[in-house]
């Protein structure tokens, strides 16, 4: 897992919607800045998205950058494209960036290991939080023992501490989800 402390690495990526390239610097007048390795078929992903949705309402106006970004090798999984990949995402009402990284350089720079795959930066953009969005998983109702309900409450305490300029919480569970499908070859050291 990327070290906390780590600064954010750069990358240059295009929108699956627009085609417009968005950079890491796009988002330098934020205090916080959540980067989400995500796809469109991983069941955990299809779980969170609506939640990921009401965070981007939820922290709209309040100075928090929000992006995602797929890598998953699509020769082998076409519907994690991005022509799939942003319908997914205005079909989940979804309003920030949504990148393609076709290289899956930056999911490796980020050592992304699975979707979803969260890091939260702050002002600085020094990693301050990386782990799951809450404590909830597909086909886990709220009644089932050990069972989370899907409320983004990780990510949520991690996001609140950077914005009042409090340190965020140690305590970091990892994210769990599909492993990212990497191109032949391409598996990073770290996998």
């Amino acid at each position: 897992m990327l070290a906390l402390g780590t600064p954010a690495p750069d990358f240059s990526l295009p929108d699956v919607a627009s085609g417009k390239t968005v950079t890491l610097a796009d988002f330098a007048d934020q205090k916080a800045l959540l980067v989400m390795f995500v796809c469109a078929h991983c069941p955990y992903v299809v779980h969170v998205q609506p939640e990921l949705a009401r965070l981007a309402r939820d922290y709209a106006g309040k100075s928090v950058g929000f992006v995602a970004i797929t890598a998953n090798d699509v020769a082998q999984y076409p519907q994690d494209a991005p022509q799939p990949t942003a319908a997914m995402a205005r079909a989940a009402g979804w309003t920030f960036p949504f990148l393609y990284d076709e290289s899956q350089s930056v999911a490796k720079a980020y050592t992304a290991a699975c979707t979803p795959d969260l890091f939260l930066f702050d002002a600085a953009r020094k990693l301050v939080y990386r782990g799951q969005l809450d404590s909830s998983r597909p086909g886990r109702g709220p009644d089932r023992p050990g069972s989370g309900v899907l409320n983004g409450e990780n990510i949520r305490a991690a996001l609140d501490a950077v914005l009042a300029g409090q340190p965020v919480s140690p305590d970091q569970k990892p994210s769990i989800g599909c492993n990212i499908k990497w191109k032949p070859g391409n598996e990073p050291a770290y996998f």
